[in-house]
């Protein structure tokens, strides 16, 4: 109960607030209140301690001290920098991640070439970057014949679809049925917008699927030298340590050390 009256009293009460910068020190800054001298000093006693904490540590260290992180830091411009280790990779480990590198390559070259396919079955190249695959020839049997020829009375369709390479109706069908789909200037924008955007996905796809071959055979080609040249060091590696058995064994060490060697340097 004491509570609620105490909570009823304080809500009566007048605000506290701090004073601000008096007008003739407005130059100096704001007045520094006492959350902000708390943080201050909370700041410079964390600095402190962590410089008391580094001079106890420089004052008990081991000059005799190691620890295995001394090999792989160097110190360079009063700054630690830790050197980059190599990792060693045997033969056999960098022939199975070539083999998995041919057979991802692979994959996505299959999984472009079937987008591909689905794309030229769907647009059936019609019409592809603006230019006519195909060339439609006509014959004739005499010079008149191909004086008097005329393209849209051949075709029987009207002149304004000469050019069109599909959906290319004759003037009877015009005549017969009603034009069906879009009729409107703008419709047929958007349309041959969507087309040619089509196409040019196809272009990349096809130029993306080329690469990968390219790539596949490329890797294929480095694995199968990398095979070759482990091949003939064995052989070679055998035939002179026939040839310096048949000879004398103290010859053997010798042999060996040499063509070590060479494989090594070459």
């Amino acid at each position: 109960m004491a509570a609620a009256f105490r909570k009823a009293a304080k809500s009566q009460q007048r605000e506290h607030r701090e004073r601000s910068q008096p007008g003739f020190r407005k130059h100096l800054g704001l007045l520094e209140k006492k959350k902000d001298y708390k943080l201050r000093a909370d700041d410079y006693r964390k600095k402190q301690e962590y410089l008391r904490a580094l001079r106890k540590k420089a004052l008990e260290k081991n000059p005799d001290e190691f620890y295995y992180k001394m090999t792989r830091v160097k110190l360079q411009d009063g700054v630690h920098i830790i050197k980059e280790t190599k990792e060693e990779v045997t033969p056999e480990q960098l022939k199975l991640m070539r083999t998995q590198d041919v057979k991802y390559i692979e994959m996505k070259r299959v999984a472009e070439a079937k987008k591909i396919e689905r794309l030229k079955s769907e647009l059936h190249l019609l019409d592809f970057q603006g230019k006519q695959q195909n060339k439609h020839v006509f014959f004739f049997d005499t010079k008149k014949e191909v004086e008097q020829f005329d393209v849209a009375t051949h075709l029987q369709t009207a002149p304004e679809l000469v050019d069109r390479v599909f959906n290319r109706p004759r003037i009877e069908t015009l005549q017969k049925e009603k034009v069906k789909g879009v009729t409107n200037q703008t419709g047929l924008k958007r349309i041959a917008k969507e087309r040619q955007k089509q196409y040019n996905c196809l272009t990349q796809r096809i130029e993306r699927e080329k690469k990968l071959f390219v790539i596949a055979q490329k890797i294929q080609t480095r694995k199968d030298l990398m095979d070759c040249t482990q091949l003939v060091l064995s052989r070679c590696l055998g035939e002179k340590l026939i040839h310096c058995l048949q000879w004398m064994p103290w010859a053997v060490g010798l042999c060996l050390f040499s063509t070590l060697r060479r494989a090594e340097t070459g």
